[in-house]
């Protein structure tokens, strides 16, 4: 029975990559697994998959009767809808535990790390098996996405010694450059519906009771972003009463300024105060420094939720 290794809805390219390269492991120590996605890939992990020659994973709609190990989140609210139907094997991730429950014993590896591949690098070691130049090369890309060129207060040692590590094994030599190349891609919003751009990179938490909605979208140059961020703020508002959420907050990251404009539609306003100590004006607000969604905005907004 084979089974499948799949990262969180609307998946980034750590979600899709991880997915690979634990699929991959996995098959190489007498696992027959399978990775596969919750959705479409974003341009970015389009551009690395093509990159490197790899196929990339089939969609998957449903856990029921299945046997699954999770990769880049353990939040059910991310995960699959019928993930109860399901039996959990693993979880592989770089995030705080989620509310995720099994009733049998699981393989988990959750470590404070920028990236998800980070943590595979570490296990390939831990068994004892090679990492195949094209593994090698889109790893290396999730570790420069999820860690923006090393620039995220996610970013450690760790993930910095991983990338060096991929990089000499997939024959890159300029990180920075393969950084921004990935990041211009990311850049690239003409033409593309607001839907789409607010889901790129987008999940949902609980947060005290409150369903709420934190999406990213990372650029060069937070003006590439002018002529569509009306119809960003409109969309997540729509986004809000569609789904009962409390809020729904989109992060426009400009990584070389290094800070976030962050949108806003919600109930309460004041819990962005509350959060980051500045008032939003106009339905948004700059983040100064704000980078990492994981670490610099979702654990101020928890405390700010919990009262």
């Amino acid at each position: 029975m084979a089974v499948y290794v799949y990262g969180h809805k609307n998946p980034d390219s750590d979600s899709v990559c991880a997915a690979i390269a634990l699929a991959d492991l996995k098959s190489k120590i007498g696992v027959e697994a399978v990775p596969v996605v919750q959705g479409d890939l974003n341009p970015e992990s389009n551009f690395i998959l093509e990159k490197f020659g790899v196929s990339a994973p089939e969609i998957i709609t449903s856990g029921a009767g299945k046997q699954v190990i999770l990769v880049d989140h353990s939040d059910l609210a991310q995960s699959l809808d019928d993930l109860k139907d399901a039996e959990i094997l693993g979880i592989v991730d770089h995030h705080k535990l989620g509310d995720v429950t099994t009733s049998n014993p699981l393989e988990c590896w959750i470590w404070p790390v920028g990236c998800t591949c980070t943590v595979l690098k570490e296990m390939y070691g831990f068994f004892g098996v090679e990492i195949p130049k094209a593994i090698a090369g889109i790893m290396l890309c999730a570790i420069l996405s999820d860690t923006v060129i090393f620039k995220s207060a996610t970013c450690t040692d760790q993930d910095k010694e991983a990338a060096d590590a991929l990089a000499k094994i997939a024959g890159e030599s300029d990180l920075a450059a393969l950084g921004m190349e990935m990041f211009k891609v990311k850049s690239a919003v003409e033409g593309t519906p607001a839907r789409e751009l607010v889901l790129r990179d987008y999940k949902d938490f609980d947060m005290n009771g409150n369903k709420v909605g934190i999406g990213q979208l990372e650029v060069v140059d937070l003006s590439i972003l002018d002529s569509v961020k009306p119809d960003l703020a409109e969309d997540i508002k729509a986004l809000k009463a569609e789904g009962g959420r409390h809020s729904v907050f989109l992060l426009l990251t400009d990584i070389m300024k290094e800070g976030s404009e962050m949108l806003i539609a919600s109930d309460d306003e004041a819990v962005v105060q509350k959060a980051f100590g500045t008032a939003p004006e106009g339905g948004k607000v700059w983040l100064e420094g704000v980078m990492s969604r994981k670490k610099q905005v979702v654990p101020n907004f928890e405390k700010a939720f919990a009262g």
